[in-house]
């Protein structure tokens, strides 16, 4: 992002004069982008070329980002399939050490074999987030669907629906990505699968879902009162030179807590997976001996 933000801020510089980097608020960066767009809006070339910028990193990131899922859920499977009941006690070394299939050939080799599903699987995802947004800017720029609900409560309540649906999505995507690398299967035959474990555990996946929703709260309630907090001193010299590295490193916490909090929600949605197959003992090379 700050490729793009940069940039923004030169074409800012050019356009009106001054110092750009009084825009620069590191607590809001949303606000930053708005005041950029707003210099930017009388210039229609050089706002183009600042959402194009924008643009290019928001996708290539988004690439990045499904090449990494798809070495993680390998190295996942790999460790879940040679681990067995692992978390049956005693727990020991040898087991843990038996568990751990992370290796760069194996991660590598995921990014090769499930790339092109997950990004097909993105591009469908795109397209609903598309339309979640069309739906809600239809709901806050068009006409009311009734009177009683015009004005602050009807964008109140659209806020709440949108926000339940692109979690709803997200936990979707996430199974249909967690299908497509255990059954190794297309985008579209992986749809019947996350169907079945949504039928067969419908609690089970309720739970493990608040459990995730109620971390990422609490470890985004803890960054930003960290945030809030530090922003107290500031203005004391020299200690509050502090404030600001303190405060980008309370949200790298979050991010690196977010990642951990997302891979035990993979491992556990596969576990659960597991345990709607047919009864079966599973090997440590995938393989299944079914038990009569």
């Amino acid at each position: 992002m700050v490729i793009p933000i940069l940039g923004g801020l030169m074409l800012v510089a050019l356009i009106a004069g001054g110092n750009p980097f009084d825009l620069i608020r590191f607590d809001d960066l949303t606000r930053t982008i708005s005041a950029m767009v707003g210099v930017l809006l009388a210039q229609p070339v050089a706002l183009a070329a600042f959402l194009g910028a924008l643009g290019v990193v928001l996708a290539g990131g988004s690439v990045l980002m499904f090449a990494v899922k798809a070495g993680s859920v390998t190295v996942l499977l790999a460790g879940d399939r040679a681990a067995g009941a692992i978390e049956v006690p005693p727990l020991r070394m040898s087991a843990m050490a038996q568990a751990n299939q992370a290796t760069f050939e194996r991660f590598t080799g995921g990014v090769r074999h499930l790339f092109g599903r997950y990004l097909r699987l993105n591009i469908g995802l795109t397209v609903v987030y598309g339309l979640i947004a069309a739906a809600y800017l239809g709901i806050l720029f068009g006409p009311p669907l009734s009177p009683a609900l015009d004005g602050p409560l009807a964008v109140t309540i659209a806020s709440l629906v949108v926000l339940g649906v692109i979690t709803l999505v997200n936990f979707l995507y996430l199974l249909m990505q967690i299908m497509i690398a255990a059954e190794d299967c297309s985008v579209l035959e992986a749809v019947p699968h996350v169907a079945r474990l949504i039928r067969r555990r419908p609690k089970a996946l309720a739970q493990v879902l608040a459990a995730i929703l109620s971390l990422m709260l609490m470890a985004t309630g803890a960054s930003i009162l960290a945030t809030t907090y530090l922003g107290f001193i500031g203005f004391v010299p020299f200690i509050g030179l502090a404030a600001l590295p303190l405060q980008v490193i309370a949200w790298i916490v979050r991010g690196i807590v977010f990642q951990f909090v997302g891979l035990t929600g993979v491992a556990t949605y596969l576990r659960l997976h597991y345990m709607v197959q047919p009864s079966g003992v599973r090997l440590p090379d995938g393989a299944a001996v079914h038990v009569r």
